[in-house]
């Protein structure tokens, strides 16, 4: 299951805006925010037995 995370940077780190499993909402809310944004992915590795 991946996650996509949304951040803004504001000096001096950057905070999270959005965190969803939906990747469209997630690039739509980075384009509409613009300046200084970072989308992440992020996929848990399975867990070994």
């Amino acid at each position: 299951m991946t996650t996509y995370v949304v951040s803004v940077f504001e000096k001096p780190l950057w905070r999270t805006v959005l965190t969803t499993k939906d990747k469209a909402k997630a690039l739509a809310l980075g384009a509409e925010i613009g300046y200084k944004v970072r989308d992440e992915e992020i996929t848990p590795k399975p867990k070994k037995r």
